[in-house]
């Protein structure tokens, strides 16, 4: 007897049920051109290969995180680490400086008084505003491409 088996893609990446088994997971908008850019460069920091990258438009997110509320996900990136801990947004970003290699070299600057606060602050506001700048087909700033030159006369 044969079982078919569905499988489910979303943005080039198969939706999963169970993790990649790595003991870290961000959670980010798949849909968002700066996100992505991000998270490619995340990828390439990350040597351990210790994060998986997943964005929450993927049918499996919920399912896996049934703890973070639907509407999280578009507000802020999630970190989900060991045990189901979790981070969002700027303090999402202060603890993956802590797990990545030389993450510290950037990551000294929470230790700052008030730093912290301002950067989520910062990230807050950059996700409300995130499709404004990543020019991509949906983006606000992106001017139309209109020729308003005459024809000339033939």
């Amino acid at each position: 007897m044969t079982i078919p088996v569905v499988r489910f893609v979303f943005g080039g990446q198969e939706a999963q049920a169970a993790g990649s088994g790595r003991p870290w997971t961000v959670v980010y908008d798949g849909q968002c051109k700066v996100c992505g850019r991000l998270v490619k460069l995340l990828d390439k920091w990350d040597s351990r290969d210790e994060i998986e990258t997943i964005p929450f438009q993927n049918t499996s997110v919920l399912s896996r995180f049934p703890w973070i509320p639907a509407e999280a996900y578009a507000e802020a990136m999630q970190l989900v680490g060991p045990g189901g801990q979790t981070w969002q947004g700027g303090y999402a970003i202060e603890q993956l400086l802590k797990i990545l290699p030389f993450g510290g070299l950037l990551g000294w600057a929470f230790k700052l008084p008030f730093f912290g606060e301002l950067f989520n602050r910062f990230y807050r506001w950059f996700a409300r505003n995130r499709y404004k700048f990543g020019c991509g087909e949906h983006c606000a700033l992106r001017p139309q491409k209109l020729d308003f030159r005459d024809q000339e006369a033939a």
